[in-house]
């Protein structure tokens, strides 16, 4: 290794592969931040949108690909979950853009194209000059074969773009399979140059004391953190979140105190299954509002069907097809309630037009729970969001253990986007590529000495 590698391999800041473009390209309908982050991430050419709920990524990712569409010509797919895919096609032709839904590669049309992540293996990556990933969360799992399959598949992609909510500042590994996909730095050497290992188990990684603002320098030179535009000095209305108002109900008694076993609250769900879902359908049939009710297990989703009027049940049993018209006849205020687990429809669904929600079971996974929860409590959502969690008293304290959950992530997030403000307002105000190839216009003369000495 010469020199120069030497000094390129200490680089942290990651140079530009894309192209500048002017905001009134752009299209006038995104308000001025989101034109600001599809300027940046043109500009960076690979890059990730890291934006809370509401904050509009389909939008931004459609003009993205649109944009590159319109300079090189070619093709675009995005990747999204199944429950995701058909609200898109439907939201971008309310902003002027043709998404073509595709089951495999015979579909592709040069432009726009969606297909879910389940079909990935149906179509051939070296096709696409640009991928997007909404909801890109999916790479989460280091050890999942999707995760392996989208990142060795679209190594050679041009244009890449990966969209998700703010994800938790101290999961490292989902920050690093994101920089992996986007060809910045792999995880593991994102792990060898920031971090140290604690402890025997893998996942207990923490930044080295003096590496803390340089971590965040390198995250934000490819990567844009948004909870809310007016953190980053845009003056916008309509960005406050309504009053969230949670509602714990016992079906057997006072919640006990004591801790139980994963196998015991397993149990002590199964044996109140019946007095969980009478209560959901009480409150569900005695309102004409619309509801969307969560369940944990398939018992409990055909039996809440069984006694809510006028309610469909989404299972992952069910077809594509049904999935996809039972979500849309639910965005479209066609259908009263919808019962389906988080797993299945708690990623991507925009449902400000609901803002009645039970949880008549919960898994032990705060984050399926966030993710189920702002379906609904998002940013454009204009009433109070009542969230009713029905539970066996045997379960303990869940709605306290929720929010001291939901606290911590909060104060995280908020703490990660502290961090990066000030670099993310530079970073979208700039009018051009951080990097510049160097292009010499004169010719260099070497003095009289220099060719003496040669």
């Amino acid at each position: 290794m010469n020199y120069e590698e030497f000094l390129n391999n200490k680089r942290f800041v990651v140079a530009s592969s894309g192209f500048d473009i002017e905001k009134s390209e752009l299209n006038q309908m995104m308000y001025g931040f989101q034109q600001d982050i599809v300027r940046w991430a043109l500009a960076k050419g690979k890059s990730c949108i890291f934006a809370d709920c509401g904050l509009g990524k389909t939008l931004m990712q459609l003009e993205w690909g649109w944009q590159i569409h319109k300079k090189y010509g070619g093709k675009i797919l995005i990747l999204a979950p199944l429950s995701v895919t058909t609200q898109t096609k439907h939201e971008g032709e309310m902003f002027g853009y043709d998404v073509k839904l595709c089951e495999s590669q015979s579909d592709v049309i040069d432009g726009l194209n969606i297909t879910n992540y389940e079909k990935l293996d149906k179509f051939e990556a070296h096709e696409f000059i640009g991928v997007v990933l909404d909801e890109s969360s999916i790479l989460k799992s280091f050890t999942g074969k999707v995760r392996t399959d989208i990142i060795d598949n679209f190594i050679n992609v041009p244009y890449k773009l990966a969209c998700t909510a703010t994800p938790a500042p101290n999961d490292y590994m989902e920050l690093g399979n994101h920089s992996e996909f986007c060809g910045v730095m792999t995880r593991a050497e994102m792990l060898a140059m920031f971090f140290v290992h604690d402890g025997g188990e893998t996942s207990k990684w923490r930044l080295k004391g003096h590496a803390k603002d340089v971590f965040w320098q390198w995250m934000a030179s490819w990567a844009v953190f948004v909870d809310n535009p007016r953190n980053l000095g845009y003056e916008i209305d309509g960005y406050d979140l309504p009053k969230l108002n949670i509602t714990e109900i016992c079906v057997d008694g006072e919640p006990i105190s004591e801790t139980l076993s994963l196998t015991e609250r397993r149990r002590a769900r199964k044996d109140s299954l019946q007095m969980r879902c009478e209560k959901s359908a009480e409150l569900v049939n005695n309102s004409d509002e619309q509801w969307l009710v969560w369940c944990d297990l398939n018992d409990e989703g055909n039996t809440l069907e069984s006694m809510i009027n006028g309610s469909k049940n989404v299972q992952g049993s069910d077809n594509p097809k049904y999935k996809q018209d039972t979500m849309m006849e639910f965005s479209d205020c066609n259908l009263k309630c919808l019962i389906s687990k988080p797993k299945i429809a708690g990623f991507g669904m925009n449902w400000q037009n609901c803002h009645n929600m039970i949880f008549t079971g919960l898994s032990d996974s705060y984050e399926a729970y966030y993710q189920a929860l702002r379906r609904c409590w998002r940013f454009g959502q204009q009433s109070e969001v009542n969230v009713y969690i029905v539970i066996s008293a045997k379960e303990g304290c869940v709605k306290e253990n929720i929010e001291r959950k939901q606290t911590d992530f909060e104060n995280m997030q908020s703490e990660m986007c502290k961090l990066t403000k000030e670099i993310t307002k530079k970073e979208l105000k700039k009018t051009c590529r951080i990097s510049t190839p160097y292009e010499p216009t004169q010719e260099m003369k070497l003095p009289e000495w220099e060719e003496f000495i040669a």
